[in-house]
């Protein structure tokens, strides 16, 4: 039996080594794909400095060459996510029930659209006037001798922590399902939310200012409250779906007891 196990532990370490194969070769050929999209790709992450009259430049023989290669294999990790997901939910599959999977499989599509429109948000709002703000603190004495592979490392360490905050109301929505939590504690977290908002901040983003890791921050409590009000839904839609299970069982106690005294009526 002991060999059983062991062999059965082997076919998963198998199967999960399968999984990270097929999950770092999707990355690596979708980052070959987005090498010939990387230049338009580079464009539209420039254009909140070149909008500004500013210009990019780079100090470094190799640094426009692997500024290319690291945005591919960022846009490339995008890309095959689905596959990686994929794999993933393919790997958990067999252990779940049919109603788990239906619930696994939409939870995996519904994050994977959160956190692609998480770094949309944050590119295009957040980021995006960020950028154009911080630019103007130089005035017109200062010009700024912004690198390329700075900028754009500064822009992937930006958005993407972002992709994963968008997670925050699905995962909020699970665990009031669950019951692990109620509006209640949400309401009680609030001052804590505004802490770890401006900490998580100042560590994803790092900079000598004070308003860049306030941008980031600012649409974490945001989403903080919006979770706080998905699970004042959940818990209103518990308790009017107790309320009508009650009122049902009654309805039923009712008729169990009308039955009952006919039912003795009838044998007197």
């Amino acid at each position: 039996m002991l060999e059983d196990q062991d062999q059965t532990m082997m076919e998963h370490l198998e199967e999960l080594r399968r999984v990270l194969i097929i999950s770092l070769a999707a990355t690596f050929i979708m980052a070959g794909v987005c090498w010939f999209f990387s230049d338009r790709i580079l464009e539209i992450i420039l254009e909140p400095v070149l909008a500004t009259g500013n210009k990019m430049h780079y100090i470094g023989i190799m640094e426009a060459l692997m500024t290319k290669i690291k945005l591919s294999f960022f846009l490339g990790f995008l890309a095959a996510l689905p596959v990686t997901l994929w794999q993933f939910w393919a790997f958990i599959m067999p252990a779940l029930r049919k109603m788990e999977r239906v619930y696994f499989t939409v939870f995996v599509v519904v994050s994977y659209v959160f956190f692609i429109g998480g770094i949309l948000f944050a590119f295009y709002t957040v980021f995006n006037m960020g950028v154009k703000f911080l630019l103007h603190f130089g005035g017109e004495e200062l010009l700024p001798m912004l690198t390329i592979g700075n900028y754009v490392s500064f822009a992937m360490m930006f958005i993407l922590p972002f992709g994963v905050i968008f997670e925050l109301p699905l995962a909020v929505f699970l665990l009031a399902q669950l019951g692990v939590i109620n509006y209640q504690w949400m309401v009680k977290k609030r001052k804590m939310a505004i802490l770890i908002s401006v900490v998580a901040g100042a560590v994803l983003v790092p900079s000598p200012d004070i308003i860049t890791p306030l941008m980031m921050a600012t649409p974490m409590y945001l989403l903080f409250e919006l979770s706080a009000s998905i699970v004042k839904l959940v818990d209103w839609l518990k308790k009017r779906k107790a309320k009508r299970k009650a009122e049902e069982e009654e309805a039923l106690a009712e008729d169990q007891g009308e039955n009952n005294v006919t039912g003795t009526e009838g044998n007197d």
